[in-house]
């Protein structure tokens, strides 16, 4: 959207696909966001459309598109109404798909008082009992920085042995106990973690926590470009958001490049289409 903004105010004509299922909707608030702290995505959603719809040059298309091709000079996108549209510069902003820790109910409590986002959502957990539930080698750092909102803290590994002796002791200097028994159940009533039941049968009473998720894209079209990847799986871009694929810009959390933040995607958007503008000019000329 902020990327469309740009290039509305840029006089570009611009099409905007969006088939509403972002990776936040479940989230109840955002924030960080100056002046929208604690908006729900929903809202912030609809006041984005709102200050696109100024602008006569930007259309919503709210579809998705299935096939992207590279025909010479212009760009052929396919969406699944069949509908066809082509274009002379092309801005992915697809964003990342994620998969949650292999923990029954884990759905019931995401988004609720189970977050990925420590500066997103550690404010509203503060000083709480909370646990770290991970089960890939991110766990350590994310134990790290939860820490900075609540002292009263575990790690919960969920059966994978994925901390060295160092880091262990290291947190457990901490007061951080790490507990590796796999996760039987998540208990608690209306997305509020109540506490966590381990296969041995030992209970931990817990108001919430955090997630390390495993990332990937949420499209392909990126890759079906040519598009090349980082080791994170993340599209490579420039200061621009130019990608090697001539005319195709990428931005927000699909570079994977820093923390997934709505502000910074909003930036990322917006230097993106400073990036089509800066190609068009220098094409004009």
């Amino acid at each position: 959207m902020n990327a469309s903004l740009v290039l509305g105010r840029s006089r570009r004509k611009t099409i905007l696909f969006d088939d509403n299922q972002p990776r936040n909707a479940v989230t109840n608030e955002s924030h960080g966001f100056l002046t929208r702290d604690g908006i729900t995505p929903s809202e912030f959603r609809r006041l984005g459309q709102e200050d696109l719809k100024k602008y006569p040059d930007v259309t919503i298309k709210k579809q998705r598109v299935t096939e992207v091709h590279k025909v010479q000079q212009l760009f052929t996108m396919q969406t699944e109404a069949g509908e066809v549209y082509r274009s002379k510069k092309l801005i992915l902003a697809t964003g990342l798909k994620e998969t949650l820790p292999n923990v029954k109910q884990m759905q019931q409590f995401y988004g609720t008082s189970i977050f990925s986002c420590p500066f997103c959502d550690g404010w509203e957990l503060r000083d709480r009992r909370l646990a770290i539930i991970a089960d890939n080698t991110h766990a350590f750092h994310m134990a790290k920085v939860a820490f900075n909102w609540s002292k009263d803290l575990i790690l919960c590994t969920n059966g994978n042995y994925i901390l060295c002796s160092e880091q262990q002791d290291l947190l457990e200097k901490k007061g951080i106990h790490v507990y590796v028994e796999s996760i039987t159940s998540l208990v608690g009533e209306n997305g509020y973690l109540e506490k966590i039941i381990f296969a041995d049968g030992t209970e931990i009473l817990r108001d919430g926590g955090f997630v390390v998720p495993e990332m990937k894209q949420a499209s392909s079209i990126g890759e079906s470009l040519g598009c090349e990847l980082n080791e994170q799986g993340g599209i490579i871009t420039d200061r621009i958001g130019r990608t090697n694929v001539d005319g195709v810009f990428a931005s927000g959390d699909m570079a994977i490049a820093g923390p997934a933040q709505l502000v910074i995607a909003a930036s990322e958007g917006h230097k993106a289409a400073i990036g089509v503008n800066a190609a068009f000019i220098e094409e004009d000329f």
